[in-house]
């Protein structure tokens, strides 16, 4: 019951955040992305090491 009240609060606060602040929202979105882009590069360069 709980997780789901969280989930839904969590919903409406990404829909709020995104209606009223679409440029944070897109700056945060944007870091986000870059930063799982670091993560997936350094992970590839990690095995590509340990292969070769």
């Amino acid at each position: 019951m709980i997780k789901k009240v969280l989930t839904w609060l969590g919903i409406a606060f990404l829909i709020f955040f995104i209606a009223f602040n679409p440029d944070s929202a897109a700056d945060v979105f944007q870091s986000l992305g870059s930063t799982i882009g670091d993560i997936a590069e350094g992970f590839g360069a990690f095995f590509t090491n340990l292969v070769a």
